[in-house]
């Protein structure tokens, strides 16, 4: 399995805005130095985020985004559902273009597809607020981040 750079740039944003003081405000630019990756792909990431309702943004000189929602009403799985667009982990699986001669008779369909559900439902059992028990860690190494050249 392997999770596209947009959902782990989503879930990197979340943990992000999840580790600043109540109610404060930060910017994408924050974010991306803070990650070291690229201001235009986190705009998209924190658009979609803010139409999923998970952010809030606020517009304007004094702007930036917050959490909309308190961390442990954001339930990874459900976050990851959102932000995946393609679940064909194997050809067969794209029922559109996929074909593969052992469809038929084959049982590697179902197994991975009964993996797949397992690996989403083990998410289903975490939310945003796991990813920042450790609050005060990250927010230090985040300073850090920011600072660096």
């Amino acid at each position: 399995m392997n999770l596209t750079l947009f959902t782990d740039y989503s879930l990197r944003v979340l943990i992000y805005v999840a580790t600043q003081p109540e109610n404060r405000l930060t910017n994408v630019q924050e974010v991306a130095t803070a990650y070291h990756i690229s201001n235009n792909h986190l705009v998209k990431v924190v658009h979609k985020l803010g139409n999923l309702g998970l952010l809030e943004t606020v517009r304007g000189r004094h702007g930036g985004i917050r959490l909309a929602l308190p961390p442990e009403a954001i339930n990874l799985g459900w976050l990851v559902r959102q932000t995946e667009e393609n679940w064909n982990i194997v050809e067969c699986f794209d029922a559109e273009q996929g074909f593969c001669v052992l469809s038929p008779v084959c049982r590697l369909k179902a197994i991975l597809n009964q993996a797949l559900q397992s690996y989403l439902g083990v998410l289903d059992t975490y939310t945003l607020a796991d990813l920042v028990v450790n609050r005060d860690a990250l927010q230090g190494l985040f300073r850090l981040e920011i600072k660096s050249p």
